[in-house]
Formats: structure tokens, C-alpha cells, sequence
């Protein structure tokens, strides 16, 4: 179902990564216009330089705008967010460039939060080039955190497979101590919370992932199976969550387990994310939890082919599929719970209770 009355803002991420690249590509097919109208926050000048890179299709039209409120639709819009004369050097990480994808992030989240657009995908940042001393963040989802209100919920997303995850940017050396059951239950309810309002999933069948190889062999390679995980998930159950497991991860991905379930909560970010680009390569990163909608491609900034011509858009233009789908799931969802009874009488224009609801009476034997 299309609607270019949303308005979508897009981050171009790093300037001399693949970024421009992929939301060129993706807007080349006129279709794709008429699922959203594109709020590109970036630079002009790296727009009109990696027009200029071939591609099989036309690219789109390019308008610059001062604000979302100007946007046209049909258009791919550009709010300028950085110096002009910024110098593009594909494949090369840069401070310039790093600082202008932060530049880009942050105007585009203060018009998120303002209601100017309606959700944000995130091209892909260096996150070494994009840190510093205004910029203390190890990710898009950390300052996102800081900057929206909720809590937010790493969760990777395709038709096939969804992923959640307890910890996310961690040394793997720190897993272990950063997860205890309390953690475990409330990413539960986040996910059980997430799939039934962002993705109309009734109830949810959640399986949880143990940390330890064979789910620990009975304690021979690791106690936090019985220790942490089993009992939370056996919490989440008694608190109205469909939690299975914990499943070994090597034997629940080789086989079709997976597939029983609505969503995989794993312990750690590689534990979920390996599988799920080897499963899914046009993958989607969702952070659920949050107040607004903010998705981005699976993949990093691709310096080895950027300018190239070779990046695939294809992860790209899922994360704009479902950034639109997941607000309006969410205006369905909002709708669909706020009135679950007739609360008002519209011939009388007076509020009613369900004492006042005309109710079948009963059978007689």
C-alpha cells in the first residue's frame, strides 16, 4: 500500500562511503517515490557528485529545500546540513566526512522529534570518523537513545527472519556481566510489544537464544542458562509472553527452528547478526522501543566499493519499505487500541460506559 504523504527522512551517512550511492539507486525507480516522499539530510554537492557515478537506471530529480515543509513530492529532497564545498573522496575515511554525517543525523532527528517527518532511515557512518567530543556515541542507536525518548531495542528485520538483541555494542569479553534476567524480561516484553504494534503480529512466539555453546551442557561450559535465562524467560511467561528456550544458536540457524517463531531474541550482537546477513542480505535494522521510527540498511560504509558503481541498494530500499510500514502499523495500531469499545454516542454527543451497551441477554435452557 502506498502513501507519498509520508514524509521519510533519510540520512546520507558517510560522504565518502556508499551512502548517496544506494539512495540514488533506490530512487531511481519512479515507484519508489510513490511510497514516500524522500527528505534527504546531507549535501548537495555529494548528491550531484555521485550522480554522476553510471548507473543502469535514471536518477531521480533532485530538489534542495530549507525544511521538510518544503518538500515536493515526486522528488528526491535535499536539506542541506553541511558546508558546500566539502571535498568527496570515495573509499577514503575522512573527519570532514565524518563530521558531516553527524551534521546531517542531527538536524534530521530534531525535525523527527518536531514531527516534520514521519520516520528516519540512517545511511550507514564511520563511527571512528563521526566521534568526538560532541559526539560520545558508539552508534546510531546509542544517540538515539540519548536523544528520543523509550528504550531502544536493537531488532534486525526481513520477510524471513527477525532478530532481537540483549546486549548490543559490547567486547564480547563483557557480554557475560551485562546480562541478568531482568534485562532479558524487559527486551522480552519490548520485542512481544514491538511486533504486535509495528508489525500486526497478534502474539507473538519469541525464541531466546542460550550464551553458552549447547545452551552450557548442563552446566559443563557455563551456568548462566540455568542461572539467568531460563528463569527469565520462564518470568516472561508467567507475564503474558510466548518465550521459548534457550535454544544452542549453531543447532536452532542450521536447522529450520527458526522458522516456528515470530522473532529470535539472541544474547549478543554477533551471535544474531551473523545469521541474520547470511539469511537475510537485504536485512533491515529497526531500534524498537522508541518514540519515533528510525530504520537503516544492515550493511557498514563500504569503502572497498565506494564510487565504484557496485553498491546494491537492495538493503537500503527495505529499510524505507519498512520504516513506511511501521508508521503506519503503528497509526493502525494506535487506532485499533485506543477505543476498544463504543465510548461515545455520536447522535447525542455524550460519553457512554459499558453499563450503557445494549448486550444480548442470555439464553434460557
Amino acid at each position: 500500500m502506498s502513501d507519498n504523504r509520508f514524509k521519510i527522512g533519510i540520512t546520507q551517512g558517510d560522504t565518502n562511503g556508499i551512502g548517496w550511492e544506494v539512495i540514488l539507486k533506490c530512487f531511481a525507480d519512479q515507484r519508489m517515490l510513490e511510497i514516500c516522499t524522500p527528505v534527504v539530510y546531507g549535501n548537495a554537492a555529494a548528491a550531484e557528485f555521485y550522480r554522476r557515478i553510471p548507473a543502469e537506471q535514471d536518477l531521480p530529480p533532485i530538489s534542495t529545500c530549507q525544511s521538510p515543509d518544503d518538500a515536493r513530492r515526486g522528488r528526491l529532497n535535499v536539506v542541506e546540513c553541511s558546508i558546500p564545498d566539502i571535498r568527496i573522496e570515495p573509499g577514503h575515511p575522512s573527519t570532514a566526512a565524518g563530521k558531516a554525517a553527524v551534521d546531517a543525523l542531527l538536524k534530521a532527528v530534531q525535525d523527527l522529534k518536531s514531527g516534520r517527518i514521519d520516520a528516519l532511515v540512517t545511511a550507514p557512518i564511520d563511527k571512528a570518523t563521526a566521534h568526538s567530543d560532541t559526539f560520545n556515541y558508539t552508534g546510531h542507536t546509542e544517540f538515539l537513545a540519548d536523544k528520543l525518548d523509550g528504550e531502544p531495542l536493537m531488532m534486525m528485520c526481513s520477510d524471513r527472519l527477525r532478530v532481537g538483541l540483549v546486549t548490543i555494542h559490547l567486547p564480547v569479553a563483557e557480554v557475560a556481566q551485562n546480562i541478568d534476567q531482568d534485562k532479558i524480561v524487559k527486551r522480552l516484553h519490548q520485542m512481544r510489544t514491538s511486533l504486535k504494534s509495528d508489525f500486526g503480529v497478534v502474539e507473538p512466539r519469541i525464541a531466546v537464544l542460550a550464551l553458552n555453546p549447547h545452551s552450557g551442557d548442563s552446566g559443563l561450559l557455563g551456568t548462566e542458562e540455568t542461572r539467568i535465562i531460563k528463569p527469565a524467560i520462564e518470568r516472561a511467561c508467567n507475564e503474558g509472553v510466548l518465550a521459548f528456550g534457550p535454544f544452542a544458536a549453531d543447532g536452532f540457524f542450521a536447522s529450520d527452528a527458526w522458522s516456528h517463531y515470530d522473532a529470535v531474541l539472541a544474547m549478543y550482537h554477533d551471535q544474531g547478526l551473523a545469521p541474520f546477513k547470511v539469511m537475510a542480505p537485504e536485512g533491515v535494522n529497526f531500534t524498537a522501543g522508541l518514540s519515533h521510527v528510525r530504520t537503516s540498511p544492515d550493511h557498514g560504509t563500504g569503502y572497498d566499493i565506494a564510487g565504484k558503481g557496485k553498491a546494491d541498494p537492495a538493503s537500503m530500499r527495505a529499510a524505507i519499505y519498512t520504516a513506511a510500514d511501521i508508521v503506519r502499523n503503528r497509526r493502525a495500531w494506535t487506532e485499533w487500541t485506543s477505543n476498544p469499545l463504543p465510548r461515545f454516542e455520536r447522535d447525542k454527543g455524550r460519553d457512554i460506559s459499558v453499563k450503557d451497551l445494549k448486550l444480548p441477554e442470555p439464553a434460557e435452557d
